[in-house]
């Protein structure tokens, strides 16, 4: 039941959210969204985001700083969305301040050094209250396209 709560509340926060990358096109997933079994087991429970260091991180919807500051030694970034959902970023350096509104794609952080991927990158991350949802889910579903027919193909 539980589940399918989450998945509804996932399906209506998408459709309310103007789906804006936290990082300029095309992303580049280092390491997927990897759901834990239970609530205190190993899993991966963000999306890693290869990016240079110094890179801009933009909100990916209007929303409130929840937190701008270190966890752990490195620098977070979580925001609180309208619809009930927090995104988080880190490690970065927060451009912005607890409390304060932001827009959706405003450039909230700055990527630094200190994430837990081989090269940099940046650890994104949903949550609905306390359960961990794939934040590629808030982005839209790309369009696909058909290319054309190669009017050549390779003699076989």
């Amino acid at each position: 039941m539980t589940t399918l709560l989450l998945s509804l509340l996932l399906a209506l926060a998408q459709s309310a959210l103007p789906g804006i990358r936290p990082l300029p096109a095309p992303l580049a997933v280092a390491r997927w969204w990897d759901p834990p079994p239970t609530p205190y087991a190993a899993g991966h429970r963000g999306v890693d985001l290869s990016a240079p260091v110094g890179a801009e991180i933009r909100a990916v919807a209007a929303g409130r700083v929840h937190h701008a500051g270190p966890v752990a030694g490195r620098g977070v970034l979580s925001l609180a969305l309208p619809n009930g959902l927090r995104t988080t970023y880190e490690p970065v350096r927060p451009l912005v301040a607890e409390g304060e509104q932001v827009r959706a794609g405003q450039v909230v952080a700055v990527l630094t050094d200190g994430s837990h991927c081989p090269g940099p990158c940046l650890h994104w991350g949903l949550l609905a209250g306390e359960v961990y949802l794939n934040p590629l889910g808030l982005l839209p579903r790309p369009t696909p396209r058909l290319l054309p027919a190669d009017p050549h193909p390779a003699d076989g």
